[in-house]
């Protein structure tokens, strides 16, 4: 029996001594805290650096954490002026949380705020400007080239008849009087075939591209990085997008989902940001403008006036007669964003990467292959099934199901 007792108080002098982790606290700050705490800064509650400090009774602390209605309830002076400080809203109970979970939440804060505010901006900036573009085509220069060669062979033969005229007066022979290039029948032909095709050429290049705007870049209301949002910070594109994987349309999201990391994140503290033109953006004052739009007041954690919408510019536009749907290709095609809009990853400024006309969409189709085995949505096509089985062919395209058929994209 002497023995039990001396192996309990071993225990217990054990985790009376049980150092407190600040790596287990973190994880446990950014599951249960992060949503309404910031270490350093006021957001829907207040700056937890120094809250040890704050109140006189460690144990108080621990059952205002758990349970602060419970707390209130006991008429706490402290604990009553804080909640009506923040506008009476109440704080999230945590009862599965036990006093060594709170105590390396303590840890994990004390850390955080014994560190300077802000912390290393990486040592390697964002570079200003923008890589030069690579140039779409060469059509331009071939034609410059076949007009310059056309002169040069009009000034040849040219200077050839002259040299013959200056031949035949040495040897005696009577030349008549050459034609001038501008009456001569055969020049002025030839002048106005080239005029022709040059003209014809352009006119259908502007035809085949009306309406199409390749590297379309307009300046948005606010300066939106998606270098460091979907880049930097990783978050996913359907976060934002999240109906390109259900419906025809991506969607630009509501400002509300913005607020669901910007209620928090309230200062820009990246790689500095420059636009297109190599002017250098103040991050933080891009997210004041979201703000200003929303009518939020960061510092009072509440809207205080009525919101206007952000007139974002459209960039990527479809003729109406095209049909395109984004959960076909998102969802059932498993397309990447980055095929049909570049390394978007990368951008601070979105542009258009693709021409988005009908051959490039054809091209895709031709080459892009299908999750056409053991799928049911394709047990009509019987003989491509056949076809796979006797390896006649080891993988079925778009096309091969019907993908570059007129109707599929114009109704």
């Amino acid at each position: 029996m002497s023995v039990l007792i001396l192996c309990a108080g071993l225990v217990s002098s054990f985790s009376v001594a049980r150092a407190a982790d600040p790596a287990a606290g973190k994880a446990l700050f950014q599951q249960n805290c992060a949503s309404c705490h910031n270490v350093h800064k006021k957001l829907t509650g207040p700056a937890l650096v120094g809250v040890e400090d704050r109140w006189a009774d460690k144990k108080l602390l621990h059952s205002w954490i758990r349970n602060s209605a419970a707390v209130l309830k006991t008429g706490d002076k402290y604990a009553n002026d804080l909640f009506n400080q923040y506008n009476k809203l109440p704080m999230t109970a945590f009862p599965a949380l036990t006093d060594a979970n709170i105590d390396d939440i303590l840890a994990y804060i004390s850390a955080e705020g014994a560190k300077p505010v802000g912390g290393d901006k990486g040592a390697a900036g964002a570079t200003a400007g923008a890589d030069g573009k690579e140039e779409g085509g060469n059509s331009l220069l071939f034609g410059i080239i076949t007009l310059i060669l056309a002169i040069v062979a009009i000034i040849l033969m040219q200077i050839n008849s002259n040299l013959n005229k200056l031949a035949a007066e040495k040897e005696g022979h009577e030349q008549l009087e050459p034609v001038p290039f501008y009456k001569n029948k055969a020049y002025i032909a030839l002048c106005i075939v080239l005029l022709f095709v040059v003209g014809g050429y352009f006119t259908i290049q502007g035809a085949i591209g009306l309406g199409r705007q390749q590297d379309y870049m307009p300046e948005q209301p606010i300066f939106y990085s998606h270098k460091v949002h979907a880049g930097i910070n990783q978050i996913n594109c359907l976060y934002c997008h999240s109906s390109a994987e259900k419906s025809k349309h991506a969607m630009i999201p509501s400002e509300n989902v913005c607020m669901n990391c910007h209620k928090a994140i309230t200062e820009y503290t990246g790689p500095d940001l420059f636009t297109a033109e190599g002017k250098k953006v103040n991050g933080t004052a891009e997210i004041q403008k979201l703000y200003d739009h929303i009518g939020w007041d960061k510092e009072a954690q509440r809207y205080t006036k009525p919101a206007t919408p952000i007139e974002w510019t459209k960039i990527h536009s479809l003729p109406d007669h095209v049909y395109f749907n984004h959960s076909q290709h998102v969802n059932a095609g498993k397309v990447q964003c980055q095929t049909c809009h570049g390394e978007i990853q990368n951008m601070d400024e979105v542009k258009q990467f693709a021409d988005l006309s009908m051959g490039w969409c054809v091209n895709c189709h031709r080459t892009t292959k299908v999750q056409f085995a053991d799928n049911n949505y394709y047990s009509i096509f019987e003989k491509l099934h056949n076809d796979m089985k006797n390896g006649k062919v080891d993988s079925v395209t778009v096309e091969m199901v019907g993908g570059t058929e007129c109707q599929k994209c114009h109704y």
